[in-house]
């Protein structure tokens, strides 16, 4: 008999404490609790890894070694294990190639669709293009001048690899004495070898002909023998001129223009056959931006105006600039904005061929006269960019450039050929331009003749399905030529969860990581129905998730407590949602009974007059969008996926005000202006990415705190005897490190078929640091050890120094008091990397003019670490500093002294402001779908804290 579980036995990875625990099979299991308890190290890196690596192992050899080996985590015996598939949220591709559209293989039906039924048209004439007949080529060829040398070529291999040694023997027998090999003109009698692994074009040189009177009849019988052996396609290599190809297929009556055989290949950005020549299928280049050359118009030129030219790349900038200024009569003193038109195009783009008289100093004291060639700025940043072989320079030139959409194809990807053919009136690019339910529409009332629909109907029922599945999980406003590299973590999970349910699977155990991420109160209902349609199709779901909805939706739901990283890794309680609201000793069970609950604010803080005003806001979806956003107060931005959240604060507020408060180097979005930023010194963003790439970074690097337990070792009397100055303490730099692992503490032993393994430094046991660093203490302590406390131990232990508890005190304040001191900084996760770079910011001073921008810090919280979460925040707020926070977590909204929603829906249904104001009055306006979710949310809370107050609570 089958498994009815799947049973873990003594599962030991990361903090887990020696876990027994039998999980239901064909439910969807939930399992939450506490950031860092030990969620995902029962759920990924035991139960997933162990389903992945068996799968590897049933592969052969050879095939493993393609696909690497896979560490067996840390546990006794798992049975009743199912083949595994993990979605999670840090798999999007960050391949510029990759969209929507490709990620869900939509666009691979897209492309099969337009090559089977698709319809041809002159993109010039506007005709739909037929076949041609071999007398409409004569005619269009003799329309070229008398004495006009042309060739006329048979195309016979068209990029396809291979040595092709049987068609080259082929035509030698055949009589033909020319060939055009990728291009290069070759004889047939040759000693041809291509390469077997490359791509190749054969042409044969069919006829050469010159255009007189009477060479019509020779012209045409070559013409015939061309498109013959050229399956009805020649190519006509005009001397001197464009070459011109025609088809018995396809081609414009009036001006030639030939469509090749349709196959879906022509319709792919990603193959040479369908993509746009000049951007190679990106749709984007990169191209000299002036609002990056002149980031603030209101410097003067002697103020450092002008970017790209600052003093550092070029010794001899100052005195070009003045002879260049001196020449066309320019004042260096004036604001650039105030420079009229003529004169400041002169500096940016030149002025032809005229030369300018420059006096310089050249390195050894020697004043230099040259005449030389001023060809502007822009010009100069984009030449040194292309022909530089520097990868400094380039970085350098990059500052000043941005992407933007390739002219030729007008941002499209494909070559002129693709985008001519229509369905419906529209090109293949315009469809993925559509929004997922514009693109379901467009489907459903395609016109098609009973031939067409014969051919087409599978194509269109498995685009209308995906298409489905995409509204189903909440992602109907995302368009399909979107980049991937541009989705959210939840967004890029969600498209993935849309392909799992296309592909049908049954049987299989789906691990999943916080599905609801990203995702509005509205949508969640659409993506738990989901979840179970997946399960109904007997397949397991493990999801690690915090959503209170998706809990009391669970089968069975896992509590991993009771407490944080040491104070975690077990199992608190488990059951049905009912089940686990009953359990006493179960901190999530308490909130979801509503025992526990975050209590709504005292009173909103009153807003004054500061504030940053955003006028004329159009990037993406933003229509014309005019914003103010209150400063000295808790402001949350909301709104449903895709409405324009990110785009106004993301890339509009926060890129200009790190270009005028701090020199950013990214551009923002389309806007007017905006007003106030002169009442703020300096705007931090807290998002969730790594606070480190590599493992030496750590918490105590992060935020400072080391250099300041660095300098109480330095002071010991033990180091000042031995000469040991502070960086004798680092794991980074020689001299107090260990030079056997290089501060690293591990060394990683290649194995080649078998999983690389990672062993202590036997010369130091994976402390770092050298013999003579260690025998230096502090209360009984080494550097190392220190490294190895908990926050919280090290709390404790520097109690009595100010300075170092401060820095302590506001890690523990966001809720990472479990984190080890030396943690490497590949191990944190996303929310906990956001709450060390919180920490850092908390405790330093306060200004009372500092901007905070936070983006979902919610992600992979509790609801008990949001708690602490937002009392962090409110501290912020309540030293006079102003936080923006884009948020979906009703929790987070309730507690904002000013709440701004967008929508009211996503996509092109979205950028506008639906409601502002204080929740109240935000859960008041009946467009508002934030509101509507709020109201309830204010309803009950007040009704609790009524009821504790009663109860003396």
């Amino acid at each position: 008999m089958p498994s009815k579980y799947i049973s873990v036995k003594g599962a030991r990875e990361h903090n887990l404490k020696g876990i027994d625990i039998d999980i239901p099979k064909n439910k969807m299991v939930v399992m939450t609790g506490l950031s860092g308890s030990g969620k995902s190290s029962l759920a990924f890196d035991t139960i997933y890894a162990e389903g992945q690596r068996r799968y590897v192992e049933s592969l052969s050899a050879y095939a493993r070694q393609f696909l690497g080996q896979m560490d067996k985590p840390d546990v006794d015996s798992i049975e009743g294990l199912s083949p595994a598939i993990s979605i999670d949220q840090k798999t999007t591709s960050r391949n510029p190639r990759s969209t929507v559209g490709t990620v869900t293989e939509i666009y691979d039906y897209l492309r099969l669709l337009y090559a089977r039924i698709g319809r041809p048209v002159c993109p010039t004439h506007g005709i739909e293009i037929d076949s041609q007949t071999i007398q409409q080529m004569v005619d269009q060829l003799t329309s070229y001048e008398d004495r006009t040398k042309m060739q006329l070529l048979s195309p016979i291999v068209s990029g396809r690899k291979g040595e092709h040694k049987k068609t080259l023997e082929r035509l030698r027998k055949e009589g033909y004495v020319r060939l055009r090999i990728d291009g290069e003109m070759r004889e047939v009698s040759d000693d041809i070898e291509l390469e077997k692994n490359k791509k190749h074009s054969i042409d044969v040189v069919v006829d050469r002909v010159v255009i007189k009177e009477g060479a019509e009849g020779r012209i045409a019988d070559s013409l015939e023998t061309a498109l013959e052996l050229g399956g009805g396609h020649v190519t006509v290599d005009v001397i001197d001129q464009e070459e011109v190809k025609f088809s018995e297929h396809h081609a414009c009556p009036i001006c030639g223009f030939s469509v090749s055989e349709l196959e879906p290949r022509k319709f792919s950005f990603n193959s040479p056959f369908g993509a746009c020549d000049r951007c190679d299928g990106l749709g984007v280049q990169l191209e000299v931006d002036i609002d990056l050359v002149i980031p603030n118009w209101d410097l003067s030129l002697n103020a450092g105006a002008i970017a790209a030219w600052r003093p550092t790349s070029s010794q001899y900038y100052p005195q070009l600039l003045k002879s260049v200024c001196t020449h066309y009569g320019i004042d260096m003193d004036i604001p650039i904005k105030d420079i009229p038109k003529p004169q400041l195009e002169r500096i940016l783009y030149g002025s032809g061929e005229e030369t300018i008289h420059f006096r310089y100093e050249n390195d050894f004291g020697k004043v230099r006269d040259n005449d030389i060639y001023f060809e502007g700025v822009i010009p100069n940043v984009s030449r040194r960019y292309r022909e530089t072989s520097s990868d400094f320079i380039r970085e350098q030139m990059e500052q000043h450039m941005s992407q933007k959409p390739c002219p030729k194809c007008e941002g499209y990807r494909l070559g002129e050929e693709a985008l001519s053919v229509k369905v419906n009136g529209q090109h293949i690019a315009e469809v993925t331009d559509y929004s997922v339910t514009e693109a379901y529409e467009f489907f459903e009332n395609v016109p098609l003749t009973e031939k067409e629909r014969t051919i087409a109907n599978m194509i269109l029922k498995e685009i209308s399905e995906r298409l489905d599945f995409l509204a189903n999980v909440g992602l109907d406003y995302l368009t399909l030529s979107r980049s991937a590299g541009t989705l959210s973590g939840g967004e890029a999970q969600r498209i993935r969860l849309a392909t799992q349910i296309g592909s049908a699977l049954t049987g299989v155990l789906y691990v999943l990581d916080e599905p609801s991420i990203g995702l509005h109160q509205r949508d969640n209902n659409r993506l738990i129905q989901t979840l179970k349609r997946m399960r109904d199709l007997d397949n397991t779901l493990i999801v690690v998730e915090h959503d209170e909805d998706t809990m009391l939706e669970a089968d069975y739901l896992i509590d991993i407590g009771p407490g944080a990283g040491e104070h975690g890794g077990e199992v608190v309680t488990m059951g049905t949602p009912k089940q686990v609201m009953k359990s006493k000793k179960s901190l999530t069970g308490q909130y979801l009974s509503g025992k526990q609950f975050i209590p709504l604010p005292a009173k909103r803080r009153e807003r004054d007059d500061r504030a940053l005003r955003i006028k004329g806001a159009t990037e993406n979806n933003l229509k014309n969008v005019d914003a103010d956003i209150p400063l000295g107060v808790f402001t949350a931005v909301t709104g449903v996926s895709g409405s324009g959240k990110s785009t106004l604060i993301n890339e509009i507020l926060y890129k200009s005000l790190s270009m005028k408060l701090h020199n950013g180097k990214q551009k923002p979005g389309t806007h007017g202006m905006i007003e106030g930023i002169e009442n703020l010194e300096k705007v931090i963003e807290i998002d969730q990415s790594p606070i480190g790439r590599t493992p030496r970074s750590n918490p105590a690097t992060y935020t400072g705190v080391f250099d300041n337990i660095r300098d109480i070792f330095a002071d010991t009397n033990e180091a000042k005897i031995r000469g040991y100055k502070k960086g004798r303490f680092s794991f980074n730099v020689k001299g107090g490190r260990c030079e056997a692992c290089r501060g690293d503490g591990i060394i990683k032993i290649e194995m080649h078929f078998l999983p690389d393994v990672y062993v202590p430094c036997e010369v130091c046991d994976g402390k770092r640091y050298n013999r003579e660093t260690l025998e230096v203490t502090y209360k009984g302590k080494n550097i190392a050890d220190v490294l190895e406390m908990t926050i919280n131990e090290a709390l404790d232990f520097f109690s009595n120094l100010p300075k170092i508890k401060r820095k302590m005190q506001t890690i523990a304040d966001v809720g990472l008091g479990y984190v080890r001191l030396g943690q490497p900084a590949t191990t944190l996760s996303g929310g906990e990397a956001q709450r060390v770079k919180l920490a850092s910011e908390l405790h330093r001073r306060s200004t009372g003019k500092s901007f905070y921008i936070l983006d979902e810090p919610t992600t992979g919280l509790h609801v008990d670490d949001i708690f602490r979460l937002l009392q962090v925040i409110q501290r912020l707020v309540e030293n006079g500093d102003s936080v923006l926070i884009i948020e979906h977590n009703l929790d987070v909204i309730k507690e904002a002294d000013y709440v701004i929603d967008l929508g009211p829906e996503g996509g092109d249904g979205g950028g506008t402001i639906v409601a502002t104001g204080t929740p109240e009055e935000v859960a008041e306006e009946k467009d508002s779908y934030t509101g509507k979710f709020l109201k309830p949310i204010l309803e009950r809370d007040r009704k609790r804290m009524e009821e504790r107050l009663q109860q003396g609570g």
